[in-house]
């Protein structure tokens, strides 16, 4: 069947559905088995919905699912409504992203009713990431990363959450919060250093507060570092603290050459992402009669 039969299908699926819910509502239909009715047009919504997937009209399978979704709330089903706003959510992703995360929130709402909270968490992730990259709306993405992570400190999923606060530090610090975002580093940091399997990890949260430190304040960098450094050790031995100690100096002497160097030396073991090379800029920006580039 082409897409267009598929549609058409679906269609004749909502009339029957719509017809079964008019039905159900009236003095009769209520008296002999109304919400039998209800629940029938439920799972025929949720058929038409997955026709119109097929069919890849995203935007009818989104109606179609929230349709299915309010009467599973009408008759307090409430873990059935949310699955249908989330599979809604799913299918409005593709086509209205402001309407995909109404229904995402609508599905949090009922969770956090429930006390789901590890599940709504993972909801908030999902409306933040549809910020970052469809509506390019960075402030929302961190309000919604912040409060997947409240949740899952709450549920003690401290990777999840530390996941969600590191988005949260990096995108602060691009928007030129740097002591948020410092205070996300360093508690993340802390909180990685004493776990075997993730200790590795610290030091690059260490040297990103640091970096956050040293666009603000030379000094307050240069306190941070030794601060680390007696909280870490290993730190010391790292390649990124060698990298700041050398960009101390050069900054100290406002020698914008030596900072370069420093930068392209380390470069070229281990490559800078976009958000480091970021930072880096700013910093060097910082040394009078500057060009503001890293070449």
């Amino acid at each position: 069947m082409d897409n267009s039969g598929k549609e058409k299908e679906a269609m004749q699926l909502m009339a029957e559905a719509d017809k079964k819910v008019k039905s159900s509502g009236s003095f009769l239909g209520g008296m002999f088995g109304g919400n039998h009715k209800v629940e029938d047009a439920c799972e025929i919504y949720a058929r038409a919905a997955n026709m119109f997937k097929m069919a890849k009209n995203w935007s009818a399978a989104g109606s179609a699912f929230c349709q299915a979704a309010r009467l599973h709330m009408q008759m307090q089903n409430k873990l059935d409504s949310a699955t249908s706003f989330v599979d809604a959510g799913n299918a409005y992703k593709k086509a209205d992203p402001q309407e995909a995360i109404n229904c995402l929130n609508a599905a949090i709402d009922i969770y956090t009713d429930m006390g789901r909270f590890t599940i709504a968490a993972k909801h908030h992730m999902t409306i933040a990431e549809i910020y970052e990259s469809e509506l390019v709306d960075i402030e929302k993405a961190i309000a919604h990363y912040e409060q997947a992570a409240d949740y899952y400190k709450g549920e003690e999923s401290n990777s999840s959450a530390n996941k969600c606060l590191l988005k949260v530090g990096s995108y602060s610090a691009q928007l030129e919060q740097y002591p948020k975002a410092i205070e996300i580093y360093e508690q993340v940091a802390t909180s990685t250093m004493d776990n075997p399997l993730l200790k590795y990890n610290a030091k690059e949260y260490f040297w990103k507060a640091a970096l956050c430190h040293f666009i603000v304040d030379e000094l307050n960098a240069k306190l941070a570092i030794e601060k680390y450094e007696g909280m870490f050790p290993a730190f010391s031995d790292s390649r990124e603290c060698k990298l700041l100690k050398k960009l101390l100096e050069a900054h100290e002497e406002q020698n914008s050459e030596a900072f370069t160097e420093a930068v392209k030396e380390f470069d070229s073991i281990s490559r800078l992402d976009q958000w480091q090379t970021t930072m880096l800029l700013r910093i060097k920006k910082t040394i009078q009669g500057d060009a503001g580039d890293l070449k």
